[in-house]
């Protein structure tokens, strides 16, 4: 498979137990031609290794190695999975000659085959122009099933990455594309942003929110003191849609949570509010995907971000699977 990297074992080292009490005790390195159909509870995770459109977009480049370390952090911690759910490394895209696009084109079809074997995908990158390939994995899985489904998408992020994309697709720009494919197609743009900053968005990327019917709540608002308020707007949210794509841009956290990222702030919000509103998604029953982009080992301190990341999806895997 072109731009397509198989499983790394070496990233799944840590304490050993012999009894399955840590994840890379857990873990199946699995290349994608080689995964099974789930015949119970399955969780892939697959990484993004690119960062061609987080350089075109004027960031700081390095997040093609976010997957890595993210996975090698996540291989450390605790394993209470039960022995009825499955957990696969598989691999991660690759990107050749900053060929973003091709990237792109490869995670979508990598994203429809893993939901095609009864996978639960778990994307790790990488740049958020990821978001632009997981989405139209999901939508052409949904589309063979001729069901006519809408996909609402929650992305935690301090910016709505709605540039457009007039001269060249990057990291800022994935869901002005998915609107506009929307806009082609007669859908329906589902697009809720929760934690959206003004010091990170100009006037006309807010005024391209208002033209899309984004849904969004802002870093000051997205705090605890308001949870209960948000996790109203959540299920409104969720309640309109027949499944969700939820997107984490780790540039989202504060710099003290979150330093290595292609766009690193101290303004950012902190990692409670997002473990709470995950709940509530997943409590929905209509979490399909999730992602986690823009992990910047070059700019990390002590594998702070790493770590973040990897608690992330620890939560989002135990949780789906009810362990």
């Amino acid at each position: 498979m072109k731009h397509y990297e198989p499983p790394k074992k070496n990233l799944w080292t840590g304490r050993v137990s012999n009894k399955w009490l840590y994840l890379h005790e857990k873990v199946h390195c699995t290349p994608l031609e080689e995964l099974p159909e789930a015949q119970k509870k399955s969780i892939a995770l697959l990484g993004y290794a690119c960062d061609a459109g987080v350089h075109r977009n004027q960031g700081r480049v390095g997040a093609e190695d976010g997957p890595d370390a993210i996975k090698s952090s996540f291989a450390k911690m605790p394993n209470h999975l039960g022995s009825n759910v499955l957990l696969h490394d598989v691999g991660s895209i690759t990107c050749t000659n900053s060929d973003m696009e091709s990237a792109q084109e490869q995670l979508a079809e990598a994203v429809t085959f893993l939901l095609q074997k009864k996978q639960f995908p778990i994307v790790l990158g990488g740049g958020h122009d990821m978001a632009y390939g997981h989405y139209h994995g999901i939508k052409t899985y949904l589309d063979a099933k001729k069901e006519g489904q809408i996909i609402g998408i929650i992305n935690f992020d301090a910016h709505f990455d709605l540039r457009k994309n007039t001269e060249q697709s990057n990291s800022g720009t994935p869901f002005y594309q998915i609107a506009k494919d929307c806009e082609k197609e007669g859908i329906d743009f589902k697009y809720l942003c929760l934690g959206i900053r003004k010091d990170a968005n100009d006037r006309n990327l807010f005024q391209t929110a208002k033209d899309l019917n984004v849904i969004y709540v802002m870093s000051e608002t997205f705090q605890p003191t308001f949870l209960e308020e948000i996790t109203t707007f959540i299920n409104a949210f969720t309640k309109n849609v027949s499944h969700v794509y939820v997107t984490i841009d780790l540039d989202g956290f504060s710099s003290a949570f979150a330093p290595g990222v292609s766009a690193a702030s101290p303004m950012g919000y902190n990692p409670y509010m997002v473990v709470e509103c995950l709940k509530t998604i997943i409590n929905s029953g209509k979490l399909i995907s999730l992602d986690i982009a823009e992990m910047n080992p070059k700019y990390d301190i002590d594998g702070q971000t790493a770590k973040l990341a990897a608690s992330l999806v620890h939560h989002v895997a135990h949780s789906i699977s009810g362990s």
